[in-house]
């Protein structure tokens, strides 16, 4: 019995060494916009696995709450695209309303996506590939972020230089926040207390207060070509990476303070970001350069660049 014991201790110690676990798994994916095509990226060795054809002018994209799904913003084709995770093929398709762009999924499975060009936030459930739920917003709408609890989705007008505040429980604008020149994306704080928006051409970035509407602090990045686009917030909670567009950097700053702590040169036109699970890792889309950047988020600094497809956009991470 003993022997027995001791066999199959070594069969499960051999197992295991010889085949990864799924949960050390991770893929980067990454929207391509003059491609076509979304990269698949292998996050332990990150490597490029496969570009996958997916439609005209992808950008946005966005992952089911039970990580069967990754969704799609096909620009061109007014669609949303889903990838199933388990095999990486587009399986369907529906309709997005008019010139989708950026998204965000909410816990309950839908999905809040924002209408560039007709002034609209489209609520859709991606079972049925309905749109339940049509909301009028500013010119322009862009980013969406969704808070922490679910219960408020922010969505960002770039014409407009609004934040707007919309309740998940009615799908009605509760507060309507001006902000700086044409503001791109927005993030939640770790309690969902605050929301921090990036603006393009006033370079800055607004701390808001979701209880109220109040903007409690704004910083302005220091550089003339510094246009912040998109923002998330670090695996310690405190820390934002902002993504400085024709600058060329992420700003890393302190969400607390509001103050810029560091820059980080990256490729050129930064534009999306996601992190690792683990939150060590941080990747950037480099649009000019058809790259991502890696960067090393103890170190602040670039570890690798890796070729993508053409004009690379938005950027996820996904761990099975």
């Amino acid at each position: 019995m003993r022997l027995i014991k001791i066999i199959l201790t070594i069969i499960i110690w051999y197992g295991g060494a010889m085949c990864p676990l799924a949960s050390e798994i991770e893929y980067i994916l990454v929207t391509n916009e003059k491609s076509d095509s979304v990269s698949l990226i292998d996050l332990t060795t990150l490597e490029l696995i496969k570009e996958i054809k997916v439609g005209k002018r992808p950008r946005g994209l966005g992952l089911a709450p039970d990580k069967s799904e990754i969704y799609i913003a096909v620009s061109g084709e007014n669609k949303i695209k889903v990838i199933e995770t388990d095999k990486f093929q587009i399986t369907r398709a529906f309709y997005s309303g008019d010139d989708p762009e950026s998204f965000a999924v909410h816990p309950s499975g839908l999905i809040f996506i924002s209408n560039e060009e007709i002034a609209q936030t489209s609520v859709i459930d991606p079972r049925s590939g309905k749109i339940i739920a049509k909301i009028e917003v500013g010119i322009e709408p862009e980013g969406v972020s969704i808070s922490p609890d679910g219960s408020t989705i922010v969505v960002t007008s770039e014409s407009s230089n609004m934040a707007h505040f919309i309740s998940s429980s009615n799908y009605k604008i509760t507060k309507n926040v001006i902000v700086g020149a044409r503001p791109r994306a927005s993030c939640f704080s770790e309690d969902g207390k605050f929301v921090f928006v990036t603006s393009e051409i006033s370079g800055e970035i607004s701390k808001i207060r979701v209880s109220n509407g109040s903007i409690v602090n704004q910083v302005a990045l220091s550089k003339d070509m510094a246009k912040p686009k998109d923002i998330l917030l670090g695996a310690d909670g405190r820390t934002l990476f902002v993504a400085g567009g024709r600058a060329n950097e992420i700003y890393v700053v302190d969400s607390i303070s509001m103050t810029v702590e560091n820059s980080i040169p990256v490729g050129r036109r930064v534009w999306g970001l996601a992190l690792s699970s683990s939150g060590k890792l941080l990747f950037t889309t480099d649009g000019l350069d058809h790259q991502i950047s890696v960067i090393d988020t103890a170190k602040r600094s670039v570890i690798k660049t890796i070729e993508v497809g053409q004009f690379p956009w938005g950027v996820i991470t996904y761990k099975p």
